[in-house]
This record gives structure tokens, C-alpha cells and sequence, in this order.
């Protein structure tokens, strides 16, 4: 049994895509589309939401919104909840990702990533909180990575917003369920999108961001509060991470040749 209401049927449900113009967002927007969802779509690129606004038969809001302007998204939200009269699910897809070692690092660059992948979701808490409290209803799914599990080679800074962002759903999780508030963490593995052709080096079991889309929508149907897929990769990394540290360390250095 979930630890989340189970959603089955996605007709007319209202729903706010944040980071829809492209990989996970896009595939997760056109999929809820596709089964009678209402979606609202937010991300920076505008052309980008306009082509997946233009699906036949949608039926969509384009909200462009950049996260890491705060003041940005209490007013989009009020625009959901204008046309709609309530929002059901808010989906934070919105994220970056920069490849880097310590030798590597450039303290604005960290910090232009946290803005996006950390503080883009706090930005918005506030106001999504307060609407659902206020509607004693709805949801909050957050999109983090397996990369959050533990420390990663390439992944220093990304690694660190995703862990951030597991810590907080947990926690969000623990103060909003108990007042009918679902909260669901999502945790990807490698899943093909713009953000991972930057990588360099051989990704374990590669998925689409159709197949992302798939696995998420599954989870959200039986009620998950961690969803995390493709579990061939997943649980491993689930079980590298109760290792002894010089296992742990071991291990990762062996698996990733750095």
C-alpha cells in the first residue's frame, strides 16, 4: 500500500508541469495530456511549451516562468487556481546540470546550479503550500535523482542539490501528509534528455524520457512516495549505499573507472 493517495485516473485533473519545455517535464506533460489531465505548463523557453500547448484536443495554460525568480510564482500559480479553481498536483521538473570535479569547480557556476535545482523549488513552497493547505487537497511531486543518494564523481554540486531535495520532500512529507497534502519524491536514473548528453562517460541503463514519463505516472498510480526507476539500476545503488564507506568508495571508484 502507498504512502500517497493512489491517482488512477487523470481526467480533468488539474495539473502544473514546472520545467515542461523539454526531457522529463515535456515527455510527463504530453503523456498527462494524452490521458484527459489539465496541464499547466511553466518553464523559461515559451516556444517550447506553445508546441506541447498545441497537442489536439489539450487543454493547456502556458505560464512562462523562470524558478529562480521568486516573485515569479505565487502570481502564475494564482492564474492556475483562476481558471481552474484549484490545482491537484504541482510537479517540479525544473533542473540543471553541470559536470565538474573538485579541481574543476567555480563557485558562481555552484551556485547559478543550487539556484536552479534547490532554491527554484523553495522559491515556490510558500505559495503551493499555502494553496493546498488552503483546499486541504492536492499534491506536491518533486523531481530529484538517484544522484542525491550518495557522492558521485562529476556530479559535486548537482549531487549535493539533489541529496538536498530528497531530504526536503522527506521532510515536507512528514509535515504535509498528516493534513491530507500527498508528497511525492521522484528519483531518476540515467533518463536521455539535454542535461545528460553533457555527459562524458558510459550511463548504465540509459532510458527515454518517454520511459521516465511511464515509470513515473506507474508510481503515481500506486501511491509511491519514492518513485525511482529503472529499478535494475536503482536498488543497486540503494544497496551501494549501506555499504561501509571504504566499501562505498571502493566500489564507486571501480564502477565509474574515476
Amino acid at each position: 500500500m502507498g504512502l500517497n493517495p493512489c491517482i488512477r485516473d487523470w481526467h480533468d485533473r488539474r495539473v502544473w508541469v514546472i520545467g515542461a519545455s523539454s526531457g522529463i517535464g515535456a515527455a510527463l506533460a504530453r503523456v498527462l495530456l494524452a490521458q484527459g489531465a489539465r496541464v499547466a505548463l511553466s518553464a523559461r523557453s515559451t516556444p517550447s511549451l506553445a508546441k506541447i500547448a498545441a497537442t489536439p484536443g489539450a487543454n493547456t495554460l502556458v505560464l512562462p516562468l523562470d524558478v529562480t525568480d521568486a516573485a515569479s510564482v505565487a502570481p502564475a500559480l494564482q492564474q492556475v487556481v483562476a481558471a481552474w479553481g484549484g490545482i491537484d498536483l504541482v510537479l517540479w521538473c525544473a533542473g540543471s546540470h553541470s559536470p565538474v570535479r573538485a579541481w574543476e569547480l567555480d563557485a558562481a557556476d555552484a551556485r547559478r546550479l543550487v539556484d536552479v535545482n534547490l532554491n527554484g523549488v523553495i522559491n515556490g513552497l510558500p505559495a503551493v503550500v499555502g494553496q493546498l493547505l488552503l483546499q486541504k487537497s492536492g499534491g506536491i511531486a518533486i523531481v530529484s535523482s538517484v544522484a542525491g543518494y550518495g557522492g558521485l564523481p562529476t556530479a559535486l554540486v548537482y549531487g549535493a542539490t539533489k541529496a538536498a531535495l530528497i531530504n526536503l520532500a522527506e521532510t515536507l512529507y512528514l509535515d504535509l501528509a498528516p493534513r491530507g497534502i500527498a508528497v511525492y519524491l521522484i528519483n531518476p536514473g540515467f533518463v536521455k534528455t539535454p542535461l545528460t548528453d553533457k555527459n562524458t562517460f558510459k550511463m548504465p541503463a540509459l532510458i527515454s524520457a518517454e520511459e521516465a514519463a511511464r515509470e513515473i505516472i506507474a508510481g503515481f498510480s500506486r501511491g509511491n512516495f519514492e518513485i525511482h526507476f529503472p529499478r535494475r539500476f536503482t536498488l543497486w545503488l540503494k544497496l551501494l549505499r549501506l555499504l561501509p564507506y571504504r566499501w562505498y568508495f571502493a566500489l564507486v571508484h571501480k564502477g565509474t573507472g574515476m
